[in-house]
């Protein structure tokens, strides 16, 4: 179904140097045109999507078409037909148009084709299979728009066919059910994903959690993640969740008071894991380096909220923990207590400008005054370290020299 002009371009595209692309691919007698999430996006009237193209150009015509034109070109996928295309410096992911010949559920061996309804029938939602080109004209051969209107959430042909030729697409679905599904889930598309989940183990961990972070920033989240864990399709990957509840509260919480909402946060306090379980899911979930250390020291760590609400103690809980901590563990604190509290944003603003104080005293020191033996300097310091932090952090390098006498 073709829909003339039925788009606003100026909706997905801000940098009009694109269409030099356009006319080079045209001028190679090939054709160029948007699709995906950009498209769906923007019917939908919605942004932050990245651009896709597709073209019926194979890959090493494409790259011709941009040589001739003077466009730089980057190989950033040519075995499965994916070409970077350099415009106004930013990298254009352009895909020649594909059809599967064979699939493990990882991964799929593709030919070339000029066929964009073939192109199209491989991909995995009727929403996602939307093209449109430079003058608006939009090209759908699978109903997306209509679906897309009605909220409705369903594979392309048969759910079964598509979720084997990539496990992933079964959190694909719930992700983009829980973004744009109005109504009921698709009943045939459930089946297919709780049918073939075990599939989601042959996924590796870096994948898994690429999507399960998307799928818990959208809008659904609490009813999407209950049909997951209800239909055995969470175990694969995750315990099962027990504080739906405040996670509602948290994503509410959150959205009052306009703040940035945190895929990490929502993950904890949907388990609130103590430190064994929080270092599984990190584990599990194969966490960066600096992530993990945040995720588990929420798990270690326990302070009161009292303590949030008090400036002195605050300013030790700084101190201590750091700011990413504190800022993260009352937001996390008052979700697990579902409690709000008024000047929320303003204690926020205080731990984000808040000067964390230098101890000004190091082992050191004690040893040049001769105050305390070798072994004992870091108990020494220890003790000095927690009186200053008591004082206040007032307390002055003499006068704690002075303690340590």
């Amino acid at each position: 179904m073709i829909k003339d002009k039925y788009l606003n371009i100026e909706k997905l595209v801000s940098d009009k140097k694109i269409f030099r692309l356009f006319r080079a691919v045209e001028s190679h007698g090939g054709v160029l045109r948007f699709v995906g999430g950009a498209v769906r996006n923007a019917l939908r009237g919605m942004g932050g999507s990245d651009l896709d193209l597709a073209t019926d150009l194979s890959p090493d015509e494409l790259v011709e078409a941009c040589q001739e034109s003077g466009l730089k070109t980057v190989p950033i996928g040519i075995k499965f037909g994916t070409v970077g295309v350099v415009i106004n410096g930013k990298v254009l992911e352009v895909t020649s148009l594909r059809k599967d010949v064979k699939s493990d559920g990882r991964h799929s061996e593709v030919e070339f084709t000029t066929d964009w309804e073939i192109d199209a029938s491989r991909r995995d939602l009727t929403i996602n299979a939307v093209y449109a080109d430079e003058k608006g004209n939009v090209f759908d051969y699978y109903n997306g728009i209509s679906d897309l209107e009605n909220g409705i959430v369903r594979f392309i042909g048969s759910p079964t066919v598509r979720i084997k030729e990539d496990y992933l697409r079964i959190l694909r679905f719930f992700r983009f059910y829980s973004m744009f599904g109005k109504g009921e889930i698709d009943q045939k598309a459930l089946t297919a994903c709780v049918e073939n989940k075990e599939g989601l183990r042959q996924l590796s961990a870096e994948r898994i959690r690429d999507e399960l972070s998307k799928i818990l920033l959208t809008p659904q989240v609490v009813k999407v993640i209950k049909i997951m864990a209800d239909n055995g399709i969470l175990d694969t990957i995750l315990p099962v969740p027990k504080n739906y509840d405040k996670l509602a509260f948290l994503i509410e919480m959150c959205n009052q008071e306009h703040l940035e909402p945190n895929w990490l946060r929502r993950l904890y306090i949907v388990f609130e894991p103590d430190e064994a379980l929080a270092e599984n899911l990190a584990n599990r979930l194969k966490l960066s380096k600096k992530d993990k250390m945040l995720f588990v020291s929420w798990a270690q760590h326990q302070p009161q909220t009292a303590e949030f609400l008090d400036e002195k103690s605050l300013l030790k809980l700084i101190y201590r923990y750091g700011k990413e901590f504190c800022y993260h563990k009352l937001i996390l604190n008052l979700a697990a207590e579902k409690k709000y509290i008024n000047n929320l944003n303003e204690i926020l603003e205080f731990i984000n400008a808040a000067e964390i104080p230098l101890f000004p005293i190091r082992g050191r020191d004690l040893l040049e005054k001769g105050v305390a033996p070798n072994e004992k300097i870091g108990a020494t310091l220890k003790l000095l370290e927690n009186e200053w932090i008591e004082s206040g952090f007032k307390m002055s390098r003499e006068e704690l020299l002075q303690k340590a006498i």
